[in-house]
């Protein structure tokens, strides 16, 4: 009983509620400079006050009666039950003769019983113990005496509603698992822990009645309390990279705050002036590329947008065009792939367009707002904090505050829906505590958010100077800072969102950047499209960067049967990379081109420079419902072994359940971005936690890079854009074709499995009837009418239409059935040798 009531007392920090504000806003309201925002909160307490004098002589006195007889009744209920379970055995004979006689003067003329409380008392104690609950019945005590308290002496020692629903559970839950645990002990569970115990049994056995147990108590403490049952967690190395300013503000920061500190006159002051002394460092902190000044000036990223990225890659290229460019040198120089496709022009940014300006425009009002809201907030709940501070973002500002010592986290996080409801915003967010810091973040969204263009992104000193393999610019921080990844350290990516919350403008954004970063040579994409129109500008480009089989007439894929031959086309691409990493004796792809580059590997034995491939799936979960496991598994096998060799995934999907992103795929997916999404199921259900149903929505996501959690605003680029960046890139002269991959043969010739009768089953012509008399070639059905397991009904299934009597495996559809009679099937049967 202990462990369920504490988390409750995590909660209860209301008792000095009533008190507490009237304190803190009667100097607010005085202070000058605030006097018009104040008026205005003002106005809003005239309601509460109207009612309360409508309930004063109405409710008060008989709300302070009811509480008074909870009080007593919790008082008498706990001496009657404390006194029975030490006396019970005589109470119960007593209270047993008296029910099952029914007779009033059996009542008043037997022997009195050792009950505290007397005949009555112990009659009493004998219906919630012994005939219903057991000890369970002393939570109807708790949920008295609080009940009692709020009401009496208006005191919430914990919350009412949730004492009477964990009571509730502890009340039903607790009888039946003591009856498990203790089944000789019948005080304990009561004739309802009893009964229920038999009729489980009866039904479940008593390993199934376990299990239920355990699955009603792990569901009660996810809902009740988001417990999340993760004790052990990979820690993988962070995938960005870290800005040198910010890391050296952090000091300056603190001697700040603590000069601060000084200044205070005593440690009573109030909220309000320590969060004033903040205010100068805290908008200082908004200046990302420059020096912190006094005053309050708007943020600048990215300011050299007319720059063009200059690509090393160009260096190696010839001035005299396209068909006048350089060609590979002798044995003494090194391997340039660039000069296979020599007058490329990498694509300018003169192609996105330009969204607004990159500076931040600081409302001083909306945060001094905000700001008060929250210390408002967290007064009104007895949490007094010591500092606040704001970094502003393009559309989510972060409010850092320091509470005051021995202020519990927890309370300050289970708040997330009051903050939300005082700031009158959506996608509030609360990290308690900030990872590296000792401080708690509130992010709340602006309320006129910056979009950020693609454009300035791709301009940023941060990307133009990058050296990742595959760097991908996916949007601004909360800091305003430009952040990269590197897709080749990823190694993958698994993508989710609802429909019209950014997921395609996120595939968009990742595709856009190895395009401006990335040689025709050095990358080739593989697109699956099932819904056909969110990918098709991109089949402009074929003969440059995208990859097909080499019978398939389109690049863009969106037929599930080519599908399911690219992925198995895809596994044996790896298979002959790996081949040649063997023979070159290297580990991954970047050692083994460095060593083709540097002419260390011969043509001759089938050595060539080996570009990246990128596998983008826009829509897995539509692949899943059709295809199933002929999609699964070469895609896990891809996720598990194909980062060494350069091939990389990008899936996204707009349902991210269960069935669709399953255990297998998500543990080879350590890099997940997570869009606006409906529900926390589908939160955890991507990202392992909650928060993406608390998104804004219009490019706002979470990544997940399996260590931390970090808010961005996705980079905006629009369909023209893309389609403007296509047509450059297609104008241009290309490779004769696309990059083919393998050829994939799928199903062998019929007749070339030959059938052994020596191997075959026992029940192998009663399972060949069955099939042909139902006409469906399954392997549940012989495991269901033979009474076989599966590896049997397995063996059997292969063995027919190694028989030729079912046809070859088509995913989710039966196998076909081939004969139409029994008679045609028992004519087969001689032949073979099986009549």
């Amino acid at each position: 009983m202990g462990k369920k009531t504490n988390p409750l007392r995590a909660n209860t920090f209301r008792q000095e509620a009533p008190e507490e504000p009237k304190e803190t806003t009667a100097p607010k309201e005085t202070a000058k400079p605030e006097r018009p925002p104040r008026r205005k909160k003002t106005e809003k307490p005239a309601k509460p006050k109207k009612e309360k004098r409508e309930r004063k002589p109405v409710d008060e006195r008989y709300l302070r009666v009811i509480g008074l007889f909870f009080l007593l009744i919790a008082l008498y209920l706990l001496i009657s039950f404390t006194s029975y379970v030490q006396t019970w055995k005589v109470d119960y004979e007593f209270a047993n003769k008296v029910f099952s006689n029914f007779s009033l003067s059996h009542f008043l003329e037997s022997q009195t019983p050792e009950n505290w409380l007397g005949k009555v008392g112990a009659l009493t104690a004998y219906l919630f113990i012994s005939e219903w609950f057991g000890v369970a019945s002393f939570l109807f005590i708790l949920i008295l005496f609080i009940a009692g308290m709020k009401f009496f002496l208006k005191i919430s020692l914990l919350p009412l509603v949730k004492t009477l629903k964990y009571s509730f559970f502890g009340i039903v839950w607790t009888p039946v698992a003591l009856s498990v645990i203790f089944p000789e002990e019948d005080i304990l569970f009561g004739v309802y822990g009893f009964e229920i115990n038999r009729i489980l049994a009866d039904f479940l056995g008593y390993s199934g009645m376990i299990l239920l147990l355990a699955f009603i108590l792990l569901s009660f403490l996810i809902i009740a309390f988001n417990v999340p049952f993760r004790w052990m967690k990979k820690k993988e190395t962070a995938i960005t990279e870290e800005q040198p300013g910010t890391v050296l503000e952090e000091p300056a920061d603190e001697k700040a705050e603590t000069a601060a500190e000084e200044e205070k006159p005593s440690g009573n002051k109030m909220i309000e002036e320590l969060v004033s002394l903040e205010e100068e460092p805290l908008i200082s902190e908004l200046q990302v590329d420059e020096k912190p000044e006094p005053e309050v000036t708007p943020v600048s990223a990215g300011s050299n947008i007319e720059l063009q990225i200059e690509n090393p890659v160009e260096e190696a290229v010839s001035d005299t065009g396209q068909d006048g460019g350089k060609v590979h040198l002798g044995l003494d120089t090194k391997y340039d792939p660039t000069l296979d496709l020599p007058g490329y022009k990498f694509p300018h940014l003169d192609l996105l367009r330009e969204y607004g300006s990159d500076e931040i425009s600081i409302n001083k009002e909306e945060l001094e707002a905000n700001k008060n809201r929250i210390v408002q907030t967290l007064n009104n709940y007895s949490i007094k904090i010591d500092k606040i501070k704001a970094t502003i973002g393009p559309a989510v500002t972060l409010y850092e505050i320091v509470p005051e010592a021995g202020v519990r986290i927890s309370k300050i996080k289970n708040l997330e829906d009051d903050i939300a409801l005082s700031l009158s915003a959506l996608g509030i967010r609360i990290i308690a505590p900030i990872p590296g810091k000792g401080t708690i973040g509130i992010e709340v969204p602006n309320k006129n958010p910056e979009t950020v263009s693609m454009r300035s992104l791709l301009a940023s000193e941060k990307f133009r100077n990058s050296t990742y393999e595959l760097p991908l610019v996916l949007g601004k921080t909360i800091a305003n800072e430009t952040f990269i990844v590197d897709l080749a350290k990823m190694p993958h990516i698994l993508m989710a969102g609802a429909t019209g919350q950014g997921k395609s403008v996120g595939l968009n954004t990742i595709i856009t950047s190895l395009l401006y970063k990335k040689h025709p040579s050095q990358i080739k994409f593989v697109m699956v499209d099932p819904k056909k129109v969110e990918l098709s500008l991109f089949s402009k480009i074929e003969r440059h960067f995208l990859a097909k089989l080499p019978d398939s007439e389109e690049a863009i894929i969106t037929d599930t049967k080519k599908v399911i031959r690219t992925l198995n086309s895809l596994n044996i691409e790896m298979d002959n990379r790996y081949d040649l990493l063997q023979n070159a004796q290297v580990r991954n792809i970047k050692e083994y081109n460095e060593k083709f580059i540097a002419r260390k590997l011969n043509p001759e034995n089938h050595h060539a420079f080996l570009p990246y491939l990128i596998l983008v799936v826009d829509e897995f979960a539509d692949l899943i419902m059709t295809a199933g496991r002929e999609i699964e598994h070469p895609l896990t096998r891809l996720a598990q072994l194909a980062r060494a060799v350069g091939i990389h995934l990008v899936i996204a999907t707009q349902r991210p359940s269960v069935n669709i992103i399953t255990g297998t795929i998500k543990a080879n997916f350590p890099a997940r971005i997570a869009f606006r999404v409906i529900s926390k199921i589908d939160s955890r259900t991507i990202l392992d936690t909650g928060g993406a149903d608390q998104l804004v929505g219009r490019g706002d996501m979470l990544l997940s890079t399996g260590s931390d959690l970090i808010r961005l605003q996705c980079a905006f680029v629009d369909t023209p854009e893309i389609e403007t960046l296509t047509d450059y890139i297609g104008s241009q002269r290309g490779f004769p074709d696309a990059f083919h991959l393998p050829e994939f043969n799928e199903d062998e010739p019929e007749g070339s499995k030959e059938f052994d009768p020596d191997s075959r089953d026992e029940l192998f012509t009663e399972a060949a009837r069955l099939i042909v008399q139902n006409q469906q070639g399954s392997t549940s059905l012989i495991q269901r009418k033979l009474k076989l397991g599966y590896n049997r009904a397995g063996r059997i299934i292969d063995q027919l239409e190694s028989a030729g009597i079912v046809g070859p495996f088509e995913g989710s559809k039966a196998r076909e059935v081939r004969f139409r009679d029994l008679t045609q099937l028992e004519m087969h049967l001689k032949t073979i040798g099986e009549g």
